[in-house]
């Protein structure tokens, strides 16, 4: 009777054979020609490239070793510049940042009362014209005198 199963019992039959191994991991075909070729092209590339890695990572180690000591001794001096600097810039770019804002929400507004809906009186229609032109004509000359790198005149002033 205990050879034979019982109804209530399951039996497992397996279907798939695992082979345990490096065998698993590696696929069944070998690579193509085509990557063989691109690896042996490579590789002179990323040897070249980690040389050049190291060279630039013993060269900023050295500096470093050679730096230190005049970094301490001139600390007093160099921080306090450091920070003028840096709020010096950050200054720049904020008033840069706030002008381009100013004159683009300034254009918004002219383009947004040039498109609504309700005729204007001549007086306003030809004051918001003036106001668009000059508005454009200063952010031409803002990016001309950027490009050139001259001083910004702003209005005639």
């Amino acid at each position: 009777m205990a050879d034979r199963p019982q109804p209530h019992q399951l039996q497992v039959h397996p279907q798939h054979r695992y082979d345990a191994g490096v065998k698993t991991l590696l696929p069944q075909k070998g690579p193509s020609t085509s990557q063989v070729l691109a690896v042996i092209a490579l590789l002179p590339l990323a040897g070249f490239l980690l040389l050049l890695a190291g060279l630039t990572f013993a060269g900023c180690a050295l500096g470093l070793a050679v730096i230190t000591p005049l970094f301490l001794i001139f600390s007093p001096v160099l921080v306090p510049a450091a920070i003028a600097i840096g709020l010096a810039v950050v200054s720049f770019a904020t008033s840069g940042a706030f002008g381009v804002t100013g004159l683009s929400s300034l254009s918004f507004a002219v383009n947004s009362f040039r498109q609504a809906a309700a005729p204007l009186p001549g007086y306003l229609r030809s004051a918001m014209d003036k106001l668009g032109e000059k508005t454009k004509g200063l952010g031409q000359g803002i990016q001309k005198q950027a490009h050139e790198g001259g001083p910004i005149r702003t209005l005639g002033y």
